[in-house]
């Protein structure tokens, strides 16, 4: 089986919730205190065994490339002032991986996004990070668990999480054909359903492994999409007819980074988790009570 190397990150959205911030600022810069949020998928990329990254950007996107770019000067300026622990971080970040730019030129959905990137991508199965989902698990990232499953099945694997009945329309759903432990075939799945149509409450997020067997199904996919998008769910819908597909229940604690709320709650978690700002925000969280 062809190892997983690759991963495409799409990132050339508008970012219209976060508007007035996104107006010149890329949603995927916004930090999660002191990392911009695509940072924390390119970890969890590289911790998965990644060693290529595939940025899908648009237009007001350059910063992404240079975040993750050779910075001279800042460099020279942080070794001069003996800072070599930012030193450090900030030069870890042009070797995490190999870095690729593709652009979208318009915003024509996430299955126009991923298919920018098939000339780099090849015919070999790859991995689809979206930069709403944040999940925290230091044992295993979350991608490094859609792989294994994708080890065991040779299936192209989505990942769940079992969402309140009352937000399933928030959600694409998937119906079980059969299930073991977190492992679920899919029967079929639905965008946004309202709650008494739901087939379950196994909501997809984010995170995939895919075959090329997708990517060739988006390459004859029209949109039957009033706004004329091509979605990656319409590439999964398609390839069943002649392959299985697989969700799995991701472990770990996940976060909507797409929205204000989401956004909030994962800066105070990660500040939390550290010795320089936990003790002193747990102690200002509880002043508030």
């Amino acid at each position: 089986m062809t190892k997983i190397t690759k991963a495409v990150l799409p990132a050339a959205g508008f970012g219209t919730r976060f508007l007035p911030a996104t107006k010149a600022t890329p949603k995927e810069m916004l930090p999660i205190v002191d990392k911009p949020t695509i940072q924390y998928l390119v970890e969890e990329a590289v911790a998965s065994g990644i060693q290529e990254i595939i940025v899908i950007t648009g237009s007001g996107k350059r910063s992404i490339e240079d975040h993750f770019d050779h910075a001279f000067e800042l460099e020279a300026a942080l070794q001069k002032k003996g800072k070599d622990d930012l030193f450090k971080q900030v030069r870890e970040l042009e070797n995490m991986a190999k870095f690729v730019y593709v652009r979208q030129p318009q915003p024509r959905g996430d299955g126009d996004a991923i298919l920018r990137a098939k000339e780099v991508i090849g015919n070999e199965p790859f991995a689809v990070l979206f930069g709403d989902d944040i999940v925290d698990n230091e044992q295993k990232p979350a991608l490094k668990q859609l792989i294994e499953q994708h080890e065991k099945t040779g299936c192209s694997v989505i990942a769940l999480e079992k969402v309140p009945d009352e937000d399933v329309s928030s959600y694409g759903i998937i119906k079980p054909a059969s299930s073991e432990g977190r492992l679920h075939e899919i029967e079929s799945m639905v965008e946004k359903p309202a709650q008494k149509d739901a087939p379950s409450n196994l909501g997809i997020i984010g995170k995939y492994v895919v075959t090329p067997e997708v990517l060739k199904a988006l390459e004859n996919a029209s949109s039957g999409h009033s706004d004329g998008e091509i979605r990656l769910i319409d590439g999964f819908i398609a390839v069943q007819k002649s392959q299985k597909v697989y969700g799995y229940e991701i472990e770990g604690q996940r976060f909507d980074a797409g929205n204000k709320l989401g956004m909030l709650m994962a800066n105070i978690h990660y500040a939390l988790k550290r010795d320089d700002l936990g003790p002193e925000l747990k102690a200002y969280l509880k002043s508030l009570d």
